[in-house]
């Protein structure tokens, strides 16, 4: 076994490996650019080596670099956790000239795997079900609409090289391709380094669907069961789940089969991961077709762990030291559910507009709950929770910056529990105890899909979000109970800071029976949004519009409240805060704005007058921190709702900016190739 490791990359993997690690005995050297210099992983590191400026062009993706730092400190192999040089083949193979080990697959299979195009021959060959497609280089935009037309629309363009839901396009139509194909191309080099694209038949009601491959070097290799992963936005996989709700017992035994048979076709060892797209219209289950292999650690494998036992990173670093796997698939079981949740620094009321910034606070939802001793729960390194546990994944801290430069990541949310139900709502309960401050996340959301009565059914395809929200995300819905909770709440609270301060200037003090001093009323009139409620206080319960409410209503400023009522045994964990005369409530998926005042005042309703916002629709605003990759219009030209008139990249992902009115060009503010600021006026239109 080695006595020391590097770790070749960042953020929450980094610390997931080097957890590992300790916990075999094993020493673990971490390197790091500029802005990762007070990461968690550095610190959580025996040893920690600097390789160079912010940009992952000139730190984690030079291969000199990590292999000087191996050879200053003495480490045996490098693990590569996901992305950056994961899948290199160049990498292993310098690695290799070094006698230093690459914890993951031979190059053979890397190589193999790596081409999007090569991989489907080789899949084909082995006997694995393929999506039917053109396999081959497309010349240009023309041959890009004949191959389309040919196969029949919808199609996937795919950049060949691709990865982590970039240098894709779904076409419907002729115009699509011509619209889309050049920006998969550009996509494809600018992330990759290659521009070659691949266009496949789109399948209808797809799912995303993958399994877990483990094999040993002596010729071992087993399935550990699939994941869920249909949830995706723009490609990127949003929640993930393992077993799927979808696959029956003979659905996976066929699915593991064939891709064991594709990694044994290339060598393979190491942790693996095939993807399959499954069509959700065939109820026979049969439908499933090879999409591309990842010859690495998978974002989501902690949910295979959860419901195996199974240490995956510990199982690679055993691989990698030449050890036999210690398991046969007959072993290989099913124990309850977990589902895994990627919280994003991303705005979900914005469009999802990419934040970056400071975490001016951040606290998971860990703290003061009970560590789980049992076998599972340290397999799946989690905190008990009832039935369940949490576990929670991440590499940032309260005070760091979620930097332009990676992933836009926060943390990784796990919960595992005997059934999907109970497992969905502990994460709803979880997310409710995020504590992130300082820049957009997308706990809400994350919150309202485990809500949606879709997800809870099952019935999932990749196509969820955007046929759910088609308007955008506004906020989870909120039952009646939940906004007598709230408004209750907003009453008590009020009440409080208004009795604290009244206490504090001596105008109030109810234990000396003066007369004359200033009482605070218990009768309040709550707006919430739109609607009213009618709010009276009393000893430890509030009642809401003639409904009996318990719960706790004490706080102050930076404090988390937990309130309950009685009867359902509803309980909320809520982020207050007070903005101007009115507060801001988050629990459930769904910020709220309440505004109290005395129920005697309730008359006067101008006190409730709200601003209209401004009329911005003749402006083109980018919509986030990116360069302005081409413009589509010129000054004077009219254009129609929907016309593309700018391309703004972000975080390596082009997005299309498309007019809103029909309108002429009045000016444009902004050159192709210029870095914009979120905000910026692009153009004008008359």
């Amino acid at each position: 076994m080695f006595s020391k490791i590097l770790i070749a990359n960042r953020g929450e993997i980094a610390c997931r490996v080097i957890t590992t690690a300790r916990k075999m005995g094993i020493n673990t050297v971490a390197v790091y650019s500029d802005a990762d210099a007070r990461a968690p992983f550095v610190a959580m590191a025996d040893e920690a080596v600097h390789i160079g400026p912010s940009p992952a062009a000139e730190s984690y993706l030079i291969a000199d670099k990590i292999i000087a730092a191996c050879k200053q400190t003495g480490a045996e192999a490098v693990h590569p956790g996901y992305g950056f040089l994961s899948e290199r083949t160049s990498f292993a193979e310098a690695l290799a000239k070094e006698g230093i080990a690459f914890i993951g697959p031979p190059v053979g299979a890397i190589a193999a795997m790596g081409d999007k195009i090569e991989s489907k021959k080789l899949a084909k060959e082995a006997g694995v079900n393929v999506v039917p497609g053109f396999v081959g280089e497309i010349e240009d935009t023309e041959h890009a609409v004949r191959i389309s037309n040919e196969i029949g629309y919808p199609v996937m363009m795919k950049a060949s090289a691709g990865g982590g839901g970039k240098g894709m396009r779904l076409a419907y139509s002729e115009a699509d391709v011509r619209e889309g194909f050049e920006s998969v191309k550009r996509e494809g080099l600018n992330s990759f380094g290659d521009d070659r694209v691949f266009i496949e038949k789109f399948i209808l009601n797809p799912r995303h669907i993958e399994i877990q491959i483990l094999g040993d070097q002596h010729g071992n290799i087993l399935y550990l069961n699939e994941r869920e992963c249909s949830i995706q936005r723009r490609h990127q996989k949003v929640v993930e789940e393992a077993p799927s709700p979808f696959v029956t017992p003979k659905m996976r035994k066929a699915m593991g089969e064939q891709c064991v048979a594709l990694a044994r076709a290339v060598g393979y060892y190491s942790a693996g991961t095939v993807e399959l797209i499954v069509s959700g219209a065939d109820p026979t289950g049969e439908s499933f077709y090879f999409l591309e292999m990842n010859t690495r650690l998978q974002v989501e494998h902690p949910v295979t762990e959860a419901i195996t036992g199974i240490d995956l990173v510990e199982q690679m670093i055993r691989v990698a030291a030449g050890e036999k796997l210690a398991m046969t698939q007959d072993d290989i079981g099913i124990d309850g559910w977990a589902i895994e949740n990627r919280v994003y620094a991303e705005d979900p009321y914005r469009g999802f507009l990419p934040s970056t910034g400071r975490l001016v606070h951040y606290s998971p939802p860990l703290p003061g709950w009970t560590e789980d001793e049992t076998v599972a729960g340290k397999a799946r390194r989690g905190v008990a929770r009832g039935a369940g546990s949490v576990r929670v994944d991440d590499g940032v801290y309260e005070g760091g910056e979620v930097s332009r430069f990676y992933d836009p990541m926060i943390a990784k949310l796990i919960t595992w529990a005997p059934t999907r139900d109970e497992a969905a709502d502990l994460q709803i309960e979880a997310l409710d105890h995020f504590r992130i401050k300082g820049l957009g996340h997308n706990v809400d959301f994350l919150s309202a899909i485990m809500q949606h009565p879709r997800f809870r059914s099952g019935e999932l395809t990749t196509g969820f979000i955007a046929e759910e929200y088609p308007e955008g995300f506004h906020g989870a819905a909120t039952s009646d109970a939940v906004k007598r909770l709230l408004a209750a709440v907003c009453a008590g609270n009020e009440f409080t800071l208004q009795s604290r301060a009244r206490r504090i200037s001596g105008q109030l003090d109810g234990d000396d029976g003066r007369e004359g001093v200033i009482r605070v009323t218990t009768e309040w009139l709550v707006k919430l949004g739109d609607e009213r409620f009618h709010v009276a206080l009393g000893e430890g319960h509030a009642v809401v519009d003639g409904v009996r409410v318990e719960g706790t209503c004490d706080w102050h400023p930076g404090m988390a409240q937990a309130a309950a009522t009685d009867g359902a045994g509803l309980t909320l964990g809520l982020i207050v805060e007070r903005i101007g005369n009115q507060w801001k409530v988050t629990t459930r998926g769904a910020a709220h704005t309440a505004l109290v005042i005395p129920q005697r005042l309730a008359r006067h309703e101008s006190l409730m007058l709200e601003k209209v916002p401004p009329d911005l629709s003749r402006l083109l605003i980018c919509p986030m921190p990116g360069m302005l990759v081409k413009l589509h219009v010129a000054e004077g030209e009219t254009v129609q709702p929907g016309q593309p008139l700018a391309t703004v990249e972000a975080m390596k992902m082009e997005n299309i900016l498309r007019a809103e009115k029909e309108g002429v060009i009045a000016r444009i503010n902004a050159a192709e190739g210029e870095s914009l600021a979120v905000d910026a006026v692009i153009l004008e239109l008359e």
